[in-house]
């Protein structure tokens, strides 16, 4: 049994292994994305085999979610076999779709695999409607688009392609320096190949310059002792944003990490899981139960629409134009943008900072509006999410180009405010409610943890002074041996494999 395309957003949730598969399902995903043992684009994780793709399927399925596997890589002439028969391995696993880059391994995926749906990896590069078409002539019934897309390309696209052809965007995670991944840098460095899967980050890496007659001698990029790091991206954060991003016609909203640990998994989905819930509330679709009140549909007006070109432009369309035509950032947010070489804002829309003659669009040629509605508002706590978990800076990447993704050219490192200190073994109503659970980090009496609950807001609660217990039951001052079982009072009921957190009692930078 394969699950069918949803017919609202869906949060896409990333896993490493059958266990992250599992936690992203339990805590809201309504697809995953994994790589299994070859032919992915992360070699980290330690991915899944065939057996665990009929699992994962099977646990997704009964609870209504999707998998997809990754094929992604740009395969070299002596892998086109192998990846050819591994494709017609996964057709029997259960996994509804493939992941694909390369139109060979597409057109290959198509006899090997037909019951399988196509979906075009960012690796593709779709910048636009007509690759867009064009992929769905093939046989795609999704486009992954590329990172560097604004909002309003995004609406662009939406609105020049069929309804059934779904538009999966990023909205969470790191960002590539590189155009959408497809970088030499760590391949000519280190011999690690990216497409592969086994990027060494050295974009990351910190540099200095050294002077051909004083070697040894370091001068920094930027004027820190330290040296720059002059190519590492912040992190992607669009969860306040979201009604922006779904508005504008995003079918799936999907968050990177598939090397990250089960708790970011569980952490972020349930977070992005949530956001799209308050939406779907907030603009009229759902009542607070997830009874349907009307069809979803986005906001963005097609040009078979009566209404399409009726003077709704708005912030994103100004502000994209600006971006193109290469206008300064006090250009931006203003409703009467520079004119500059006589020409008009809107026909400046296509023209680069190049060396190549000026470029014009169609006279007919307009951008796709979406109808105005007005800002979803997320609760707070909800938006607190995103920083409990390890991260670089965060940015909204490429979608707003008036606030565009920079580097930081300080540090490479994530922060952590907040620790897994211990995961939920198992809960009991026993002595007025009582929690196992497999201790991570520290707990001691007094210290406000929380539980990470499931499409909830997460449960504070204070360790008590009296009651912890190590595994034979016998008392304990605190909690101080990881990996190890305890127990501890706990009256309210708690999940399995719930993860326990609490705050750093100082600020780290170094990843979860």
């Amino acid at each position: 049994m394969r699950i069918p395309t949803r017919k609202k957003p869906e949060v896409l949730s990333p896993a490493g292994n059958l266990r992250g598969l599992k936690t992203a399902v339990d805590y809201g995903a309504d697809a995953v994305y994994c790589g299994g043992k070859a032919f992915g684009m992360r070699s980290a994780p330690k991915n899944l085999s065939l057996e665990d793709f009929e699992e994962g399927s099977r646990y997704a399925h009964e609870r209504g979610a999707r998998v997809y596997v990754t094929c992604n890589v740009l395969p070299r002439n002596n892998e086109i076999e192998a990846m050819r028969e591994y494709i017609g391995q996964l057709k029997d696993t259960g996994v509804d779709a493939l992941i694909v880059s390369d139109i060979g391994v597409m057109m290959m995926a198509r006899q090997a695999a037909p019951n399988l749906e196509l979906h075009v990896s960012t690796q593709a590069g779709v910048t636009n409607y007509q690759a867009a078409n064009a992929f769905y002539e093939l046989g795609a019934r999704r486009v992954v688009l590329a990172r560097e897309m604004d909002l309003q390309a995004v609406r662009d696209i939406r609105a020049n392609i069929p309804d059934d052809l779904d538009i999966e965007c990023f909205v969470h995670g790191a960002m590539c320096m590189a155009f959408s991944g497809r970088c030499l840098f760590s391949n000519y460095l280190t011999g690690r190949d990216g497409n592969h899967g086994e990027c060494a980050q050295p974009c990351r890496w910190k540099y200095s310059i050294v002077e051909e007659k004083r070697p040894g001698q370091y001068f920094p990029i930027e004027q820190t002792e330290n040296g720059a790091y002059l190519f590492n991206s912040q992190d992607m954060n669009m969860l306040g944003h979201l009604d922006d991003l779904i508005d504008s016609g995003a079918t799936s909203l999907k968050i990177e990490g598939r090397a990250k640990s089960a708790y970011y998994i569980a952490a972020m989905t349930n977070a992005y899981k949530t956001a799209v819930n308050e939406y779907m509330i907030q603009r009229g679709f759902e009542d607070a139960d997830g009874n349907i009140l009307l069809p979803f549909h986005d906001r963005v007006i097609r040009p078979s629409d009566p209404d399409y070109g009726q003077g709704t432009e708005d912030q994103v369309m100004r502000n994209a134009d600006a971006a193109f035509a290469g206008v300064a950032d006090e250009g931006y947010n203003t409703t009467d943008a520079p004119e500059p070489d006589g020409m008009s804002s809107h026909a400046r829309s296509t023209r680069r900072k190049s060396n190549t003659a000026i470029e014009q669009i169609e006279t007919d040629w307009k951008h796709a509006a979406v109808r105005p509605a007005s800002h979803v508002e997320l609760p707070e706590w909800l938006l607190e999410e995103t920083d409990k978990v390890a991260h670089r800076d965060y940015s909204t990447g490429f979608y707003y180009p008036e606030h565009k993704v920079t580097q930081n050219t300080d540090r490479s490192a994530y922060f952590r405010s907040w620790l897994v200190v211990g995961e939920v073994l198992s809960w009991s109503a026993d002595e007025g409610g009582r929690v196992t659970l497999m201790s991570r980090n520290k707990i001691e009496p007094g210290q406000q943890v929380e539980f990470l609950l499931p499409g909830e807001r997460p449960l504070a609660y204070i360790v008590p002074e009296d009651g912890l217990r190590d595994a034979d039951g016998t008392p304990v001052p605190a909690i101080n041996n990881p990996a190890h079982v305890f127990s501890m009072p706990c009256p309210h009921q708690v999940p399995i494999n719930a993860a326990i957190r609490s705050r750093t009692k100082k600020p780290t930078l170094k990843a979860e």
